[in-house]
């Protein structure tokens, strides 16, 4: 089989013959074809197949009401006591609704709410306990006045049906329906969309020894059979949104080969999610024990997702990503809104 990843560019010299991509703020004229066992090639963009151009340079339809023409923020907000960045801070109802309104005046485009942490070695979470944390927060956001959307960050099937029912505007599995079956066909009665994202693993197996045959085409080809199982289900592709999933069962070098070849994943059709937020990796490369003090290194290779054009970046950092979002933009598209 063989794999097909433009090579974007945001430069202003745009070359005759040059392709958009996705619809976005990014052009190629060049794509490395991968092939497992053999080297890779580049060939020019116009010599791509035909349903592979389309795949590629199709503008990707709105998802939760959201453009899909610029790079959008999702706020994390944790109504959990261990969360590996800010766990226990907004668990209190109070403390959640309050951060929730900061990140939308922050800018979020998105607000993420998740009652169940998912990092190493994290314990599950009942669903009575999990809905409990996450639908009283978001009736409360959306009785508040929050018109952002908002995500409910669940693998499991009752959890996503409480959220939706109190306002909740998408799915977001990191188990891309590995987890609970439900899930699927909660979401496909519902007509609302999800994300999909790779994890090899659970919470408690995920980094004890990842390994894969090549860590970029095996996490694109789980996506390419979830998106079917869920186009299966009732599901269309418009309302799909994949994601890698770095850090979930990838040792750092993995993780560092998906961002890299994060332009694959636009075969799929789908908008990509890229998140990065205070992750362990960007500790190790940044020398910062403390993930609450990431946030350089966050935003860093947040840009460097938009560079490879990921519609979505996942954040704890609001405020700082949109502000050196907006200037990455200004500055190579020439965007300034």
């Amino acid at each position: 089989m063989r794999y097909y990843r433009p090579v974007p560019s945001s430069d202003p010299c745009r070359t005759d013959g040059a392709l958009t991509l996705a619809g976005g703020w990014l052009w190629f004229d060049r794509v490395e074809v991968l092939e497992r066992g053999c080297a890779p090639r580049l060939i020019a963009a116009t010599d791509l197949p035909e349903e592979v151009r389309g795949r590629l340079t199709a503008a990707r339809a709105d998802f939760a009401g959201l453009s899909m023409d610029r790079p959008r923020l999702m706020g994390i907000l944790n109504v959990t006591p261990d969360s590996f960045s800010d766990g226990g801070q907004f668990l209190a109802p109070e403390a959640a609704l309050s951060q929730g309104q900061m990140m939308a005046g922050a800018g979020a485009d998105i607000i993420d709410i998740g009652g169940e942490s998912t990092r190493p070695g994290a314990p599950e979470v009942p669903v009575a306990e999990e809905t409990a944390r996450t639908a009283p927060v978001i009736a409360a956001l959306r009785a508040g006045g929050i018109e952002a959307a908002i995500s409910i960050d669940t693998r499991k099937g009752a959890v996503a049906a409480a959220a939706l029912a109190a306002g909740a505007s998408f799915v977001n599995d990191v188990s891309a329906f590995t987890y609970d079956a439900t899930l699927k066909q909660i979401t496909a009665d519902a007509a609302v969309p999800i994300c999909l994202m790779h994890a090899q693993g659970t919470p408690q197996t995920m980094q004890l020894d990842p390994r894969y045959d090549d860590v970029l085409l095996d996490v694109y080809d789980f996506l390419t059979d979830k998106v079917a199982e869920a186009e299966a289900a009732g599901i269309p592709r418009d309302r799909i949104m994949v994601d890698p999933g770095i850090g979930f069962g990838k040792t750092l070098d993995h993780n560092l080969t998906l961002i890299r070849g994060l332009s694959l994943f636009h075969g799929l059709g789908c908008p990509i999610l890229l998140g990065v937020s205070r992750k362990k990796f960007i500790g190790t490369l940044g020398g910062e024990a403390e993930a609450a003090r990431r946030a350089p290194g966050s935003v860093a290779v947040a840009l460097a997702g938009v560079a490879q054009g990921a519609q979505v970046l996942r954040v704890h950092d609001v405020w700082e990503t949109r502000q050196a979002l907006t200037l990455w933009r200004s500055v190579t598209t020439g965007d300034v809104a």
